[in-house]
């Protein structure tokens, strides 16, 4: 989505962007040429804003960029601030509707204006009353991760290893804030053609979930599948190291081309992670250093207690992998087992329910029978 947002001169932000000068990512061999690639706009028959449209009176609508299940976001000028490119996104009425997608929707202006940080997407603050829902952030320009070197892929070691440094700085952050994100994806993390990274997408994030009750582990989970933790998986109680988990999970797909666990169903390959680890990434990329390796298993151990205790330190070995000690992780891989879930088998599930409840209501039946008879 574009141009990036000045800040006042000695705030927070303009410290911050003046100690990251000189591109983040210009270093990045892959990011040498960055294309600009819009979100395919998904068809709906909802109304939708009509280029020319003055929302609020001060964003002048050009075009629809892109749109989800839950909204549209629209490429916008600010008529406040020399018209500058903004995107504007605006909830779907059916989301509106929903409590729960519309929540969510105002959860993320909320803890997108609280974050202060030059690798995190801006949010800019309306004032006034708004006639109808909407959020307004920095416009920029490029494309997600997930397009990014999608036909050269596994991406070189350094580079790899350098864009998870940059979003383990922004996540780091956010931690520091008392935020977890909780859906770490590259469709989440924006490369833009200015050679920075913006994470993005902050309508799941929250503090650490210290506790769940029995009820929220029969509930759907909230994330997306091939980056979820163990524990978020199973609807167990997250913090921090669930969103070292989801890094080092992006970090695997970049490094070797392929999620960590390979499966047409999605939430079959969430529940994998559950009972048993990745292939080693050297056996999927052969040119890979130990010490690489070593990172990113340490970052995917299924027992968060095993992981880095936080970004902080995981940053510090990507920026300084030579220095990581191989302690042989890949020799201790454990070939996921078959698990029966709500979520990936509810077909089955059910049925195994339905049998079970059936025998035991036999079970009941011949028991009374029997003490009758006995009688």
């Amino acid at each position: 989505m574009g141009g990036m947002i000045e800040h006042p001169p000695g705030s927070k932000s303009d410290r911050r962007v003046a100690a990251t000068t000189g591109a983040p990512l210009a270093e990045v061999t892959c990011c040498r040429d960055i294309p600009e690639i819009q979100d395919k706009l998904e068809p709906s028959n909802e109304p939708q804003l009509r280029p020319g449209h003055v929302l609020g009176g001060r964003f002048h609508i050009r075009e629809p960029v892109g749109r989800s299940g839950m909204a549209t976001v629209y490429r916008a000028e600010d008529m406040r601030d020399s018209r500058r490119e903004v995107a504007v996104k605006v909830p779907l009425l059916s989301a509106e509707s929903d409590p729960a997608r519309f929540m969510r929707f105002q959860h993320e202006e909320e803890i997108g204006l609280e974050l202060d940080h030059p690798l995190l997407l801006k949010f800019l603050p309306v004032n006034g009353t708004k006639r109808r829902p909407y959020l307004v952030t920095e416009f920029l320009r490029g494309c997600t991760l997930n397009h990014l070197g999608r036909d050269t892929r596994p991406l070189p070691e350094a580079d790899a290893l350098k864009i998870a440094s940059l979003i383990a700085d922004a996540v780091g952050y956010m931690h520091t804030q008392g935020f977890i994100h909780r859906d770490l994806k590259p469709s989440n993390i924006m490369i833009c053609t200015d050679r920075t990274l913006r994470v993005m997408d902050f309508g799941l994030s929250s503090p650490p979930i210290r506790e769940r009750s029995v009820l929220a582990r029969l509930t759907t989970t909230f994330g997306t599948p091939e980056y979820m933790a163990p524990e978020q998986v199973e609807n167990q109680s997250i913090d921090e190291r669930s969103d070292i988990y989801g890094l080092g999970a992006i970090l695997y797909e970049l490094l070797t081309g392929s999620v960590p666990f390979q499966n047409d169903d999605p939430w079959q390959s969430a529940f994998q992670r559950t009972t048993g680890d990745p292939i080693a990434p050297r056996i999927l990329n052969p040119t890979l250093s130990p010490q690489a390796e070593e990172i990113v298993l340490h970052a995917m151990q299924r027992d968060p207690a095993g992981r880095y205790a936080d970004m902080a330190a995981f940053k510090a070995d990507l920026d300084a992998p030579t220095r990581v000690a191989v302690t042989g992780y890949s020799e201790r891989l454990q070939r996921p087992r078959w698990k029966v879930s709500f979520q990936a088998t509810p077909v089955l599930a059910g049925v195994l329910l339905g049998v079970g409840a059936l025998l035991f209501l036999v079970l009941l039946f011949l028991f009374t029978l029997a003490r009758l008879s006995a009688k």
